[in-house]
């Protein structure tokens, strides 16, 4: 170093330490480094050996950019299908390539969809990217869904990451980078999930009620899934990003021939599941969000709440399925447990409230108390709370929880969806729950009545009995069933509360 050898040399006094100005700084040495023996000079020189050389320097290999194949599986989805590739197309990070697998399908939506088949060339920041829209008409496929996903994947199958749309799910412009972004952030992550709403627009009484009621659904789900440390329990189908390493390592360890399997209910779920079991992790993204589609009559809204229902049922209870039995304990059924407790509690406290106050002023024994209404208003403040929480909160969520009965109604039909899950499942009923969801959807079926009709029996056997009972006997049942009743809706209220006050951490959903 030619220039290090021309710079003014400082020496020491004893008990100093002395300042070298070198090429690219200073050099400070102590007494005990600077002695007749070693000059500054051979320090330097010394310190030279540890410095690279221009040929010498190791740089970090530029890597390709990651790359996304897209599966789109589409069921009549001649209303929706337009709008999603557009949404797709318009993303700030494209997909590399989207397959839209067209299966079953009884309209228009392999015609509309092939309209945008091709290469779409758009430049951006200076940079060209080309996305490539493949449209595929597989035709009758018995496995549905499951089918259409794994026929997507061996297209995409070589790609870095599988993103999975539904047919009605609409991204914001943003999704794909930030569910891109999130999944390089962390080689240990093996699937990041977008936060789901619906727009809740329509017109009328029981469409607005049904979608208001599943946002709220869907944000209380998002929220409690948000402030356990971003842990996503079910990659959703609706938009989810996937590791194809993680797929492939999914179907190494349980001897599969594809990612997702025909014999469960939730295939979404146990793909989730399965994907923690081998050590990576399941998020869901803070930023990410996705617009799905919501099931807008009683009728289909039953086919799809029982289905979900049924399969998380089979998930928990253990050895149900030959192949993969169920896992009560893991800890992405935890939340599952936690909603099916909370849902019996609704069931046992509001029926049992009934008819405590049916059998009470049937007698004319009735006292009010202000304390029964300590639980409505912790609801209505959780409910408020939670609809406030969702970022994009119309006038109709805040009405919906502020009302207390919208809310108490869609509670009722969600109670309705819970028995008839369990009623199917503890009677080894094995129906095509996929089969059913679709003739629900397709305005057939009057299974979703099942339940009104079995309160009106059961309220007509439980009032004929009441009033066979001696005076003695109603008046002992009164006495036991109201603190009894009390004791568990306080519980249940203090719940609420932990709910209530549990920190968000500023997320919204």
């Amino acid at each position: 170093m030619t220039e290090n050898a021309t710079q003014p040399q400082t020496a020491a006094p004893p008990g100093r330490t002395a300042t070298v100005p070198t090429g690219t700084g200073t050099l400070t040495t102590s007494r005990a480094l600077v002695t007749s023996e070693r000059t500054v000079d051979s320090v330097i020189a010394e310190m030279e050996r540890f410095s690279f050389q221009h040929g010498e320097l190791v740089l970090e290999e530029e890597t390709a950019p990651a790359r996304i194949g897209c599966v789109v599986p589409a069921y009549n989805e001649e209303e929706t299908i337009r709008p999603v590739l557009k949404s797709l197309l318009a993303q700030t990070r494209r997909p590399d390539v989207i397959h839209v697998v067209v299966n079953n399908t009884s309209d228009n939506t392999f015609k509309l969809a092939k309209k945008f088949s091709g290469r779409h060339t758009r430049k951006r920041n200076g940079h060209e990217h080309t996305t490539t829209v493949v449209v595929h008409d597989i035709g009758k496929n018995p496995d549905k869904k499951v089918g259409a996903l794994n026929y997507g994947f061996l297209m995409v199958q070589d790609y870095d990451f599988l993103l999975g749309v539904d047919g009605d799910t609409i991204l914001a412009k943003d999704t794909v980078a930030e569910l891109e972004h999130e999944m390089l952030s962390d080689p240990r992550i093996g699937g990041v999930s977008a936060i789901y709403t619906l727009d809740n627009r329509q017109r009328g009484l029981v469409g607005p009620l049904l979608l208001t009621g599943q946002r709220a659904q869907f944000a209380a789900f998002n929220m409690q899934n948000l402030v356990r440390g971003r842990n996503m329990a079910v990659l959703g189908g609706q938009c989810s990003l996937f590791s194809i390493p993680a797929l492939k390592d999914v179907m190494d360890e349980h001897h599969q021939r594809s990612p997702w399997v025909r014999d469960s209910e939730v295939e979404d779920s146990l793909l989730s599941l399965q994907i923690k079991n081998l050590g990576y992790s399941t998020k869901i993204s803070p930023v990410a969000r996705a617009q799905v589609g919501g099931m807008t009559t009683m009728r289909a809204l039953d086919g799809q709440q029982v289905k979900w229902n049924y399969g998380a049922i089979d998930l928990m209870w253990p050895g149900q399925r030959g192949d993969t039995h169920g896992q009560p304990f893991h800890p992405n059924m935890r939340l599952r447990w936690m909603e099916n407790v909370s849902m019996l509690t609704n069931i046992v406290t509001r029926i049992s409230f009934l008819l405590l106050l049916f059998a009470s002023l049937s007698i004319g024994a009735f006292v009010f108390s202000p304390v029964w209404l300590i639980p409505p208003l912790v609801a209505i403040a959780l409910n408020v709370r939670t609809a406030l929480a969702m970022r994009d909160h119309t006038w109709r969520d805040v009405l919906f929880a502020v009302l207390f009965l919208p809310a108490e109604i869609y509670l009722w039909i969600r109670m309705g969806h819970f028995v008839r899950a369990w009623a199917k499942f503890l009677s080894a009923s094995r129906t095509d729950n996929w089969a059913a969801q679709a003739r629900a959807e397709g305005g057939r079926g009057w299974a979703y009545l099942s339940p009104l009709v079995l309160v009106v029996f059961a309220a007509a056997a439980l009032t004929w009995i009441w009033t066979t009972l001696p005076e003695i006997v109603q008046v002992s049942l009164l006495w036991v069933g109201w603190p009894a009743l009390g004791v568990l809706t306080a519980v249940q209220t203090l719940f609420m509360l932990r709910r209530l006050m549990r920190r968000q951490h500023g997320y919204r959903v």
